[in-house]
């Protein structure tokens, strides 16, 4: 028993030294939920909290200034009305029609709510709400 909780401690402090070196949120995310998994569920948790973390991270990286700055510089558009609220890390529905950014196709923006809203246009995820 004591073998396996050092091995657990030694697997997690390692993933923890990577997450604090690495810049990207997706790896972070991936660490942070492997370690939470093994705490709770042991290697098996590892696995699945990596995943789920790992696609948290990638969802919640702020877009690079150069988008932020290309999409306040956009004509206010029509926004469209959700009931839903919105919350970084969350859908929006897929049948707002999203506008692409040229300089990063890693993001789109869209009218919501009368706010420009950053989204991942592969999952239809709020990245940034802009004020």
């Amino acid at each position: 028993m004591k073998t396996k909780i050092l091995i657990l401690s030694a697997a997690a402090l390692g993933m923890m030294s990577t997450a604090a070196l690495a810049e990207d949120g997706a790896i972070t995310g991936a660490a942070g939920g492997a370690v939470t998994g093994a705490i709770v569920g042991g290697p098996v948790g590892a696995a699945v909290g990596g995943v789920v973390g790992l696609a948290a991270g990638a969802a919640l990286d702020p877009p690079p200034q150069r988008v932020v700055t290309y999409v306040e510089q956009q004509p206010l558009q029509r926004s469209v009305v959700i009931k839903e609220p919105l919350a970084v890390g969350k859908p929006i529905p897929r049948d707002v029609v999203l506008m692409p950014v040229p300089e990063d196709t890693r993001y789109s923006y869209a009218v919501v709510n009368n706010q420009r809203v950053i989204v991942d246009p592969r999952t239809h995820t709020v990245v940034q709400i802009m004020q």
